[in-house]
């Protein structure tokens, strides 16, 4: 029982580690590098080296008396002359300890010693982070444009509960009626107010729906005799399902001139907050670089992003208060067993990745020579068998992880896809599937574009047998229109 405790917690960090992009593991990293005091960053990025560091003594760690640390962690910096002399108690090794530390110090000035920030430096660094300007969210950019208006009192307070009732993409999400339930105000008053908020900047914000929102731009273009402001005043269902020549019926226009209608429509903002929204733009470092040389290609871990650890010297300072203390000593022992399982787990998530990266170039050689239409069915299990692990856990080493590669960067999820046999009984991935019907997709005739029925008897002619649903189902997944929404007239 004792057992599974101490294991399980190590269990989670090292899966944790694995499954964890770069900028993730970069941050767990520097977490544990705050919170454990005897590790430390090597200036060397010799992962190698970091990872024989985790080795070296491991098995000291577990099996030392626990009155006396093992011999094997004096690190760095013992010298020839001591590294084989027998430890007897923990004083000798202190003593030790305590002189080849001197001399360390005397030759390097403490150079390597981890920095301690005083409570100044904290209060400056707090205070950095603290003024930094937040972007303005559009309820408070709203709340603004209320301040700066010349709305009376109780106008202000109507405006500040419409602005709480707004979303982040500009929409009110509650209907007059019960604004005016809610608040006990006159509906007419709500209203009233409402067209206000609705003159404020971004054009469109406290629309209802996606016609008032559109409405409102236009309006505030003056642009309320045009051709697009009829269509959506008028025609916005039959907009949404691009009936055009209902509506050039219904306005006595040619469907070219409603084509150009709509297409002038297509320049409005849908959601007037959408500036406003949090800049969640996610920023993707490869884990893995592929570089061709000469016929061979080259697979290399991206190891300059993670921070390189290694035992620090510093738990020397700190066995100078153990002399006396069994509880601090014990409490080295520890920190120094967790610091060589983590740079272990962090050269094993290395090897694995890297294992699994030689296999997908192995397996998806012609996507690397050829690119995308030549990507071929394969599944974890195939990879797992190669390379040793089980299948979850190359599901664990490929998730958020991307490759660079000659045809580009990939998500390392993407060269994992099932098949379809073609005519000749070779196996073709669905990517490479979705890849031909964007492909045709794209150079149709947009005034008779393919139905899926069509393309399924193209497929079919260069040996591709597949239904007509699986057809809608790749469309679906590439986001395309069916094909009556993408006629052009």
């Amino acid at each position: 029982m004792a057992l599974s405790q101490v294991l399980a917690p190590q269990l989670q960090q090292s899966l944790a580690l694995l499954q964890a992009p770069t900028l993730e593991l970069k941050a767990l990293i520097e977490q544990e590098l705050q919170q454990n005091p005897v590790l430390e960053e090597s200036m060397t990025g010799d992962l190698e080296q970091d990872e024989k560091e985790g080795r070296e003594g491991e098995q000291g760690v577990d099996s030392a008396d626990p009155a006396e640390p093992p011999a094997d962690l004096v690190g760095d910096a013992n010298t020839s002359e001591s590294s084989n002399d027998p430890v007897d108690d923990f004083q000798a090794e202190f003593d030790r300890l305590v002189q080849v530390d001197q001399d360390w110090r005397d030759h390097f000035s403490q150079s390597n010693a981890p920095m301690r920030q005083s409570q100044e430096d904290e209060e400056r660094r707090q205070f950095m982070f603290d003024s930094l300007v937040a972007g303005t969210s559009l309820q408070e950019h709203l709340l603004e444009q209320v301040r700066l208006s010349d709305m009376t009192p109780d106008q202000r307070q109507v405006a500040e509960m419409i602005i709480g009732n707004i979303d982040d993409y500009g929409f009110l999400q509650a209907g007059i009626d019960e604004l005016a339930f809610s608040t006990n105000i006159p509906a007419e008053k709500v209203l009233e107010v409402l067209k206000i908020v609705q003159t404020f900047h971004p054009p469109g914000v406290g629309a209802r729906n996606i016609r008032e929102c559109l409405l409102l731009q236009l309006e505030r273009s003056e642009k309320t005799d045009s051709i697009e402001y009829r269509i959506i005043d008028q025609y916005m269902e039959a907009l949404g399902k691009r009936r055009l020549p209902e509506i050039s019926r219904g306005l006595g226009l040619s469907v070219e001139q409603v084509q150009d209608g709509v297409e002038r429509i297509a320049n409005l903002e849908p959601r007037p907050g959408r500036d406003f929204l949090p800049d969640n733009q996610q920023y993707i470092l490869p884990e893995i670089f592929i570089q061709k040389l000469g016929d061979d290609y080259v697979v290399t871990n991206n190891n300059e992003q993670i921070p390189h650890l290694r035992i620090s010297n510093t738990y020397k300072d700190l066995m100078s208060q153990a002399s006396s203390n069994g509880e601090v000593r014990e409490y080295i022992r520890d920190k120094i067993r967790a610091g060589k399982f983590l740079i272990k787990s962090l050269h094993q998530r290395q090897q694995t990745i890297l294992n699994i990266a030689n296999e997908i170039v192995v397996r998806q050689r012609d996507f690397l020579d050829k690119g995308v239409a030549h990507l071929k069915p394969l599944t974890m299990v195939q990879v797992a068998e190669v390379v040793g692990v089980h299948e979850t856990t190359v599901s664990r080493a490929v998730s958020g992880k991307y490759m660079e590669t000659p045809q580009g960067v990939f998500e390392m999820k993407y060269f994992f896809t099932s098949g379809i046999r073609t005519a000749s009984g070779v196996g073709m991935s669905n990517t490479s599937v979705k890849d031909m019907i964007s492909e045709m997709i794209n150079k149709e005739d947009t005034s008779k574009p393919l139905s899926d029925e069509e393309i399924v008897k193209i497929l079919s002619q260069k040996g591709i047998v597949i239904a007509r649903r699986t057809v809608a189902k790749y469309r679906s997944e590439l986001n395309i229109l069916p094909s009556h929404l993408r006629k052009v007239y």
